[in-house]
C-alpha cells in the first residue's frame, strides 16, 4: 500500500470541520485474487481531497512522498503516522512559480522617490547591470519551475503562496529602492569590483542550473529506486564531492556576488537571511540522505564545503 492510497484512508484525530459535515465510514482492503482481507480501517474521513493531505512519521518531520511504500518505511509492526491538512486551496507549482518570480524583477523603476528626485535615474552603469542580473536570476527560476524541477506534490497550499510573495516581492522592492535611488553610490573599487562580482554571479547561476538539471535527471533511466546525486562530467556538478546541496551553495554564491557588485547593505541583509534559511533546508536534506543511504559519502557536508 502506498501513501497515495493511505492518504485517502488515514484520518486526523480531530476533524477540521463540525462532526455533522463528515461522513464516517469503514474501509476493508482485500486481495484482488484471493479475496483475503489485508487490512480493515475504521472511522475513515474522506473529507480532505488528496492535494491538501500530508502524512508524516514525525509531527515535525518531512511529509512522505506519494510513491513511498509502507513496508520500506522505518517503522515497526505498528505504523503511526501524523496527518496534516495543507489547507482548503492549493495552487499548481507552475502558477505558483509565475506568481512568486514574475513580479520581483519588475520593481526596478526610478519613479517612487520624493518629488525632489522624481523621474531622476541613477547615472551609474552598475545600476542597470544589477537590474539585468536580478531579472536574469528570476527568469531562470521561472524556466526551471516550468521545465526542470520535479515536485513531490502537484500543488502548493495557497497560504504558502501569500507568504512567499510577501517575502520575495517585499525584499525586491526594498532592494530596488536603494539600488535605483539617485543618491546611490557605486562600489568602492569601481569597475574592477563590479566585473569580478559579475563573473562570479554568472558562474554561480550556471552552477545552480547545472545542479537542478542533474537532480532532474537523477531518475532519467526510468528507475523508481531512490538514488543520491553524484558528480557528472559537468564541472559545475563536482561540488557534489563536498556538499549535499550544491544548488544552495551556488545560490548563496550568486547573492554574495550580487552584494559585492552593488555594495548595498540591504542586499547583504537579504543574502544573510537567505543563507540562514538555505542552511536549514540543506542540513535537513543532508540528514535525510545520511539516514536513507548507508553508503552515503562521509566527506560531504550540507552547504559550505568542509565547514557546514
Amino acid at each position: 500500500m502506498t501513501c497515495a492510497v493511505s492518504r485517502a484512508l488515514f484520518p486526523p484525530e480531530r476533524p477540521a470541520q463540525p462532526r455533522h459535515h463528515i461522513y464516517r465510514g469503514r474501509v476493508e482492503v482485500l486481495n484482488a485474487k484471493t479475496r483475503e482481507q489485508l487490512c480493515f480501517l475504521d472511522k475513515v474521513h474522506p473529507h480532505w481531497y488528496p492535494a491538501r493531505q500530508a502524512l508524516k512519521l514525525d509531527p515535525r518531520g518531512k511529509s512522505l512522498r506519494d510513491d513511498e511504500i509502507l513496508q520500506n518505511l522505518p517503522v515497526g509492526t505498528t505504523a503511526t503516522m501524523y496527518f496534516k491538512d495543507l489547507g482548503p486551496d492549493a495552487c499548481f507549482w507552475t502558477a505558483a512559480g509565475f506568481t512568486k518570480w514574475l513580479l520581483p524583477f519588475l520593481f526596478f523603476f526610478p519613479y517612487i522617490y520624493s518629488p525632489r528626485y522624481a523621474f531622476t535615474s541613477s547615472p551609474h552603469p552598475v545600476v542597470t547591470l544589477a537590474c539585468a542580473c536580478h531579472t536574469f536570476h528570476y527568469v531562470k527560476r521561472l524556466i526551471e519551475t516550468i521545465f526542470v524541477h520535479r515536485f513531490s506534490h502537484g500543488t502548493m497550499p495557497l497560504r504558502t503562496i501569500f507568504k512567499n510573495c510577501a517575502y520575495y516581492w517585499g525584499f525586491s522592492a526594498w532592494l530596488a529602492y536603494y539600488i535605483n535611488h539617485p543618491l546611490y553610490t557605486p562600489p568602492s573599487y569601481g569597475e574592477l569590483q563590479v566585473n569580478y562580482a559579475l563573473v562570479l554571479f554568472v558562474m554561480c547561476e550556471l552552477g545552480n542550473f547545472s545542479i537542478h538539471w542533474t537532480l532532474n535527471n537523477l531518475r532519467g533511466d526510468g528507475s523508481k529506486s531512490r538514488k543520491f546525486p553524484v558528480p557528472t562530467k559537468n564541472p559545475f556538478t563536482w561540488l557534489f564531492f563536498f556538499v549535499s546541496c550544491p544548488n544552495y551553495t551556488y545560490e548563496l554564491g550568486a547573492w554574495v556576488s550580487f552584494s559585492v557588485m552593488t555594495q548595498c547593505l540591504p542586499v547583504a541583509l537579504y543574502t544573510l537571511l537567505g543563507f540562514i534559511q538555505m542552511t536549514i533546508w540543506a542540513r535537513g536534506k543532508h540528514r535525510a540522505y545520511s539516514r536513507e543511504f548507508k553508503n552515503y559519502p562521509s566527506l560531504r557536508v550540507a552547504i559550505i564545503p568542509l565547514i557546514l
